[in-house]
């Protein structure tokens, strides 16, 4: 990390908070509040929370400025999981004893619905001191202080990258105590990154790969167990922003179950599914016959097997042998998927913040 180039902008923000007092004095009264609400989420009230109290904890999350109806995100999330199996691996993570980066990739794992923004925020927002908030302003901000190996995609930042970006910041936490900012938690590290660190041509640049120092893969690391789950939740995210009806492991025919569709009603003639196959272990043989049995409904108008650049000519080779599939199969990298995801996230949070639709419109 450049040392430098962060004290000069922590001076900066250190006289813009003196300058400024009582906007920054608003600022962090209304972050106390949010930390309380999340603090006063005891293991034992998560346990217990309802329907409605779940609404209430997610809904208040920053990350969820990207949805512009939270009820229809927060039943999908409850659907999908189910309430007890959610409530029980939430408050592991947030209240139990073992290492957070176990925990992180325990509760990656096994719930569906929460990216790394949203699990970061919840961490920091109940527990300031210890865990920091990772999403596309941070990677911004710790990128243009030359932070080695950051992670750019979601699937990347395992318990341990984590764990590691939580040092970084308790640096930068460091760094503002020395220079006299009373608030060294980092929430308050967040908001510096949030005030000060958003300079335009990182925030232009992030899909450079000139620009940024991401993490270097490994061809003999084991991909994570959830980066399958990820590319799914993301097909469906897409999906949704795109104004269709989309779910995740759905029966479309008989033998058929796929990962993700996208399905429209078009008047009263009928409906129309697009269907999203995401290989990234496991028979291509196994795809195809899937492929294959879901062509029976009729409704299915396009199918998509999403995979990585060396899959994906594996797929097409033996898709091109099979008459009834090679013309209607269409192929996505999934490196595409993460592209468009993270560019429509930041379209629909940019536009949200305009609050054109009421909440419960």
């Amino acid at each position: 990390m450049n040392k430098n180039l962060l004290r000069e902008h922590i001076k900066k923000f250190v006289a813009k908070s003196r300058s400024d007092a009582k906007e920054f004095e608003s600022d962090w009264r209304e972050r106390s509040e949010l930390v309380s609400l999340y603090q006063s989420f005891t293991r034992e009230k998560i346990l217990e929370m309802t329907k409605e109290e779940v609404y209430e904890y997610i809904s208040k999350l920053w990350a969820m400025l990207i949805w512009g109806n939270k009820h229809y995100v927060v039943d999908k999330i409850i659907a999908e999981n189910g309430l007890d199996n959610f409530k029980s691996n939430l408050a592991e993570l947030v209240w139990g004893e073992k290492d957070i980066a176990y925990r992180w990739d325990k509760f990656r794992k096994d719930i569906s619905g929460l990216g790394p923004a949203m699990i970061s925020e919840i961490l920091c927002k109940t527990h300031p001191s210890e865990f920091m908030i990772w999403n596309r302003r941070a990677f911004v901000a710790l990128n243009y202080l030359e932070v080695e190996n950051l992670p750019k995609h979601d699937y990347q930042i395992t318990g341990e990258v984590y764990k590691r970006l939580g040092v970084v910041c308790k640096e930068i936490a460091e760094e503002l105590k020395l220079q006299g900012f009373s608030d060294t938690s980092l929430l308050a590290v967040d908001y510096f990154i949030w005030d000060e660190l958003q300079v335009a041509e990182n925030l232009s640049t992030i899909h450079d790969p000139k620009q940024v120092q991401v993490v270097t893969e490994s061809k003999t690391e084991p991909i994570p167990e959830f980066i399958h789950n990820d590319i799914r939740d993301k097909l469906r995210d897409i999906g949704q922003w795109l104004g269709f009806d989309a779910n995740v492991e759905q029966k479309v025919s008989e033998g058929s179950k796929v990962d993700t569709i996208w399905e429209a009603t078009i008047g009263n003639m009928g409906r129309v599914i697009y269907l999203f196959e995401v290989q990234t272990k496991g028979s291509i043989d196994s795809l195809i016959i899937n492929l294959l049995k879901s062509l029976n409904n009729p409704a299915v108008q396009g199918v998509v097997a999403v995979s990585d650049k060396e899959q994906l000519v594996k797929i097409k080779s033996q898709a091109q042998d099979v008459k009834e599939l090679k013309d209607k199969l269409k192929y996505w990298d999934y490196e595409q998927v993460l592209s468009v995801h993270e560019s429509l996230e930041f379209v629909n949070s940019t536009i949200n913040t305009l609050g054109l639709v009421p909440e419960g419109f």
